[in-house]
């Protein structure tokens, strides 16, 4: 071979490496080392339990460990901002939720983070909806007898919230809008510690995530008056949904979905899309159905869609309300 064509021969190599681009090849491998799934709560919060969960699929789907990270901490603020500064290169995946994604702007649009921009989201996975309990020395027997109740009172009971800007006091501003009562809001740490206010008659009403609930509503320590959503839940079934009770359109829920760093190749985001749509059927279905979730597998175009109208319906209410950001 002559030197003129030892050069184009070399010159036609490094064409064509140059164009098996070292990203493509990357994403053709993706994951070259352990993926860290960050759950922005502590160990039992509904993220880490469904991070939990998916690590064990995902770790065998693709041959390398899927590592649950809890970062709690400013609901879910703290988690947001580390992975929208993480490299976009499918190893740190986040569980975002309607706290971290949308309330939280809404309350403060000085967070750090686009939720928009700053994440690329990959699918949404389960909704949660919320139910509304009141103790059982309430004289109110169904949701409009509440209704009443609270108009012929106005400021003299009071709900609690998992607390200030939480889903639960959202939805309630928004449902107290909605039917035009006044109660007090009593903003405590966490669900859980509502669901005993509730229960101690410190509080007479909330919106609390069904699995808190639906043992002392069977149990008949609590009462529960409709679910959030425009489906029943399956884990509380008698119990009927707010618009079914006149309550027209009524529909708020938290969606938890799965999210990159902003930039992450479509190639690995399509991977992930097709094990979760794998996991929507069978043991994985039902245990969601177990703890009050929902499975919503539904793929970046329509999970984007439903994020810009969350963020869009959170602003709204903030601004009507004129709810403060939390202290």
């Amino acid at each position: 071979m002559t030197s003129a064509a030892k050069v184009a021969a070399a010159l036609a190599c490094v064409v064509s490496l140059a164009g098996s681009s070292p990203v493509r090849a990357q994403d053709d491998v993706w994951p070259t080392r352990p993926v860290r799934l960050i759950a922005p709560s502590g160990p039992g919060g509904n993220p880490d339990v469904l991070a939990r969960l998916l690590a064990d699929k995902f770790s065998g789907a693709f041959g390398r460990p899927f590592v649950v990270e809890n970062v709690p901490g400013a609901g879910g603020v703290v988690a947001a901002n580390m992975v929208a500064k993480a490299a976009p290169d499918g190893h740190v995946l986040m569980f975002g939720d309607s706290g971290s994604l949308a309330i939280n702007p809404a309350l403060n649009p000085s967070l750090g983070y686009d939720p928009l921009k700053d994440f690329t989201p990959i699918t949404g996975l389960v909704t949660l909806p919320t139910i509304l309990v009141i103790h059982p020395d309430v004289q109110a027997r169904s949701l409009a007898e509440f209704i009443a109740l609270a108009k012929s009172q106005p400021g003299k009971m009071s709900f609690g919230s998992a607390g200030a800007g939480s889903i639960h006091h959202l939805t309630f501003a928004i449902f107290a809008e909605r039917v035009g009562i006044e109660l007090l809001h009593v903003p405590y740490r966490g669900g859980s510690a509502m669901v005993n206010g509730l229960l101690t008659g410190e509080i007479q009403a909330g919106w609390s995530g069904i699995p808190n609930v639906m043992e002392l509503i069977a149990a008949r320590k609590l009462r529960g008056l409709c679910v959030s959503t425009l489906q029943r839940s399956s884990s509380t079934p008698t119990i009927r949904t707010c618009d079914e009770l006149g309550l027209t359109g009524f529909n708020i829920a938290t969606m938890m979905g799965l999210h990159a760093p902003a930039g992450t190749s479509p190639k690995i985001v399509a991977r992930l899309q097709a094990e979760v749509r794998s996991m929507r059927e069978g043991a994985m279905a039902a245990r969601m159905a177990q703890l009050g979730m929902v499975m919503e597998e539904s793929g970046t175009a329509h999970y984007a869609a439903f994020m810009r109208e969350d963020i869009a319906r959170y602003e709204q209410a903030v601004r009507k309300l004129n709810l403060q950001q939390p202290k």
